[in-house]
């Protein structure tokens, strides 16, 4: 749904490559991607499935044109059904500017049962551009024109010679009443178990202007050859405004990406047109072997013009491809942090505001029912606690209220086990705190993050001068309802440094509009009041209203969504390794208990134990 007057700025954006940088994620954690974190909780309670991860690549031919002055903005949205036909989300494209034959690089990963039948449905959307630039997780489908439908079964794809299987789109729910809506083509391939990455930073020079009262808008697109002879595109760069000898921003590619070192790339440069008919300055075959040599001897490519008048071998042009950057890194995962010595210390703070109602109110959420029906808190708690002590070191957690009234005062940061001290033992010492408080705090108010948040990051701050191998998690469980919305995000952005990642879980039936802006799942960075942006993402809210009724799986996939991301952009943009404890990091955390190392058996997966954090610095203030 473009028009002349359409917002581009989504679509000069680069599209499947790792940025790099102190600011952004060097390799981005995508939604549809098989979460290390959530496999390792269930192999290590022994549900072994046997998948295998795929990841698929979608274009389309001769889509349907729902727009009058341009073309369509076509996205893809993948479905699996489930046996009760409902439709579960797998991911979705990005969205392609002005195209009716768009190949889309964002791949969908899947995992493979070849003992399931599963059933994928494809939605094909034109989107409106002045949605263009919000990150497609969130944009409504409703507002968004449908195209047409595909379906087929994986094994269809997988069982293909090729791996690639072209389906027919059609209306919803198989009506081929109207025709020619187009056909959608979906090609899989086996991820690759590599950690192998490359980091390269491309520039061109002299390249030819193909515009008139401008000079050309160039970016490069990058594709790789499959076994069919035809290729998939990978990633394409930003656009880089009016220049001739453009430089990009350097980008990651995985070895998923690029398969091998010696695997053709074909690598074109064009100039952006915002109606989607982009014009090809020139293109190039190169592997990642020919870049690194490029790099080392200094020296350029030229780009080749194909022209049927040179017998299709192309009239070479002075425009050339230079490579100013070229490395090879090691990407480390998740679970190589935590199984090496990193720990992760939970923290826990419980809203005792009145919003809640009186706990003595069977309306109340913190209504303790004689019966032993959990109220919404003990829920919360037990239902996420499980979930995220299994990755906490010795589970032993800081757990503090706030919003209640103790000793006469309201307090906004309590020590939840009362005189007892601010650590809590597992899970259920979390549930004996809550209970006992509710008997001697009062519910008072406002709601105030901000205490918690500073006092969690102090926490998080004291460490780095003592041991970078601790990254700090604060659990916040509360009803929704935020008073201190400017102060929290100041809290946060200053906190967006710091080896610390905050999980809220809204409980009730509030309205949590104010926690999905803490999220800043947008795409938009917090900003603090005196106009600071938050250097990362730490926040991940999460409705239990929501989530509980998709039983355990949705709850730990919901509390693992992003915090192995969270973890993984703060040690890879600060270059921490996964590598063992030296002698000097001993040192310099002697002021804490040594980390003690040991492994327990947990099913079938090796289960890391480590020494708690020195409480001593965790006391929150009692006003």
């Amino acid at each position: 749904m473009g028009g002349c007057f359409s917002d581009v700025r989504g679509g000069k954006q680069a599209v499947g490559v790792g940025l790099t940088g102190t600011t952004m994620s060097p390799i981005p954690i995508s939604n549809a991607t098989v979460n290390d974190a959530v496999d390792h909780f269930f192999l290590a309670r022994g549900f072994q499935q046997l998948f295998t991860p795929l990841e698929l690549s979608l274009s389309a031919s001769r889509l349907r044109d729902r727009d009058i002055l341009s073309k369509s903005d076509p996205m893809v949205v993948v479905y699996s059904k489930k046996r009760d036909g409902t439709l579960e989300e797998l991911g979705r494209t990005e969205v392609i500017m002005n195209s009716l034959d768009p190949a889309w690089i964002k791949k969908i990963t899947i995992a493979y049962h070849f003992e399931i039948v599963q059933p994928l449905i494809f939605h094909v959307y034109d989107v409106d551009t002045k949605y263009y630039n919000l990150p497609v997780e969130m944009l409504k489908l409703n507002d968004a024109e449908f195209l047409g439908e595909g379906s087929c079964v994986l094994s269809e794809i997988v069982t293909k010679q090729g791996q690639s299987l072209t389906l027919d789109l059609h209306n919803r729910n198989g009506n081929r009443g109207l025709k020619n809506l187009g056909k959608l083509t979906v090609h899989a391939e086996e991820t690759v178990a590599s950690r192998n990455v490359i980091e390269v930073k491309f520039r061109c020079s002299r390249l030819e202007n193909k515009d008139l009262f401008s000079k050309s808008d160039p970016f490069l697109r990058i594709s790789r050859t499959v076994e069919n002879g035809g290729s998939v595109p990978i990633c394409k760069t930003e656009v880089v405004d009016n220049n001739l000898n453009p430089i990009w921003r350097p980008l990651c590619l995985t070895m998923q990406q690029f398969v091998s070192k010696d695997n053709p790339l074909i690598i074109e440069c064009f100039d952006f047109n915002s109606s989607g008919n982009h014009v090809l300055i020139g293109n190039l075959q190169k592997s990642v072997a020919d870049l690194e040599n490029l790099h080392e001897q200094k020296t350029g490519a030229n780009f080749i013009l194909p022209s049927s008048a040179h017998h299709g071998h192309g009239k070479v042009l002075k425009g050339q491809l230079l490579v100013d950057h070229f490395s090879e890194k090691q990407l480390y995962s998740f679970i190589d942090y935590v199984s090496r010595g990193f720990e992760l210390n939970f923290m826990v703070a419980v809203d005792f505001t009145a919003s809640n109602g009186h706990p003595r109110d069977p309306d109340s959420l913190h209504y303790i029912d004689p019966s032993g029906r959990f109220n919404a808190y003990q829920q919360a708690i037990m239902e996420v606690g499980e979930v995220i002590q299994f990755y906490d070191s010795d589970k032993h957690f800081p757990a503090w209220g706030f919003g209640g009234v103790t000793n006469g005062v309201v307090s906004h940061c309590f020590n939840l086990n009362g005189s007892s001290g601010v650590e809590v033992e597992g899970v259920q010492g979390i549930m004996a705190a809550y209970a006992s408080a509710l008997n001697h705090v009062g519910l008072a108010g406002p709601t105030l993050f901000g205490p918690v948040i500073n006092n969690a990051a102090e926490i998080a701050g004291q460490s780095l001068s003592c041991n970078s191998r601790k990254y700090f998690v604060l659990l916040i469980i509360t009803d929704g309802v935020l008073t201190d919305l400017q102060e929290t995000k100041d809290a946060l952005v200053r906190a967006s440094d710091l080896p610390l990642s905050i999980l809220i879980v809204g409980v009730g039936g509030a309205d949590f509009k104010q926690m999905e802006i803490l999220d800043a799942d947008n795409g938009c960075r917090l900003e603090s009041s005196t106009g600071r942006v938050a250097t990362r993402d730490i926040v991940q809210f999460v409705p239990m209203r929501e989530v509980l009724a998709g039983g355990q799986s949705c709850v730990v996939q919901a509390v693992l969504e992003e915090l192995p991301g969270q973890f993984l952009t703060y040690m890879r943009s600060r270059d921490i390794k996964p590598s063992a404890c030296s002698q000097h990091d001993i040192a310099q955390g002697s002021q804490y208990t040594q980390p003690v190392v040991t492994t327990q058996m947990i099913g079938h997966t090796p289960r890391i134990t480590m020494s708690k954090l020195d409480t001593r610095m965790m006391n929150c203030s009692t006003n």
